[in-house]
């Protein structure tokens, strides 16, 4: 009866160890795909951006050219106008993209702080050696943007690629409002409001739009393994 027990309770203990195993692989294998996908994403829209600021220099020299060229008349004003139009609608589209991308990318840092969720589960001791968070919840995905000190929203924002680009795009935008107007036989002071107002508008509504988007997140979302509080590395807040 005792071999009989003994045979049962190593049977018991390797399908133990054979489930953990496979549910070990699993989430091993969900994270890489997760990386994979968050690393092609971010090196698409940085591509982007180099293509978005390539055109806007090579666009602002050509009509630097195209100004010594005509001596700044005959056709110079339509086609200057024409170059500033398309790189604000290349811009906007721009940006566009960069702020679907930042959804992703939170998306895909909340879905890896849930596996390693998974992995701490598996493992309780393993926990203790990871700096990015097991908590899929708005701490941990903070946590994992930043491990050792609290960052900020304001600190994080402007420091973001996504405002550099909307800077650049309202200038480009403001010069083509404001262009447009004078085209039209506005007097020079008022066009050059209306572009600054124009530039201005783009980026407020760039990061307007992005704080809606991020705030309307967690109106919907449950996160499974929310944090009891910051980690004690933060410090008093």
């Amino acid at each position: 009866m005792g071999t009989g027990a003994e045979h049962f309770d190593d049977t018991g203990d390797a399908r133990s160890d054979a489930a953990l195993a496979r549910r070990l692989q699993i989430l091993a294998t969900e994270h890489w795909g997760l990386l994979a996908a968050r690393s092609t994403a971010q090196s698409e829209v940085l591509t982007r951006i180099t293509i978005y600021l390539t055109l806007v220099s090579a666009g602002l020299v050509t009509i630097g050219l195209l100004g010594q060229a005509t001596e700044f008349g005959s056709w110079f004003p339509v086609a200057a106008l024409a170059i500033l139009g398309f790189l604000t609608v290349v811009g906007l589209l721009t940006l566009i993209r960069m702020l679907t991308v930042s959804e992703e990318d939170m998306m895909f840092v909340l879905a890896m702080n849930r596996i390693r969720g998974g992995y701490a589960d598996v493992d309780p001791t393993a926990a203790e050696y990871f700096l990015a968070s097991t908590h899929d919840d708005a701490v941990g995905m903070t946590v994992t943007y930043s491990f050792l000190r609290y960052r900020g929203g304001l600190e994080q924002v402007l420091g973001s690629s996504l405002i550099m680009s909307a800077l650049v795009t309202g200038s480009v935008g403001g010069m083509f409002a404001g262009g447009l107007c004078a085209a039209v036989g506005m007097p020079t002071g008022g066009a050059v409001t209306i572009g600054v107002i124009v530039g201005l508008g783009i980026v407020a509504l760039t990061a307007w739009y992005g704080g809606y988007r991020f705030m309307g997140v967690w109106k919907t979302y449950t996160p499974r393994r929310p944090s009891a509080g910051p980690p004690a590395q933060w410090g008093p807040r």
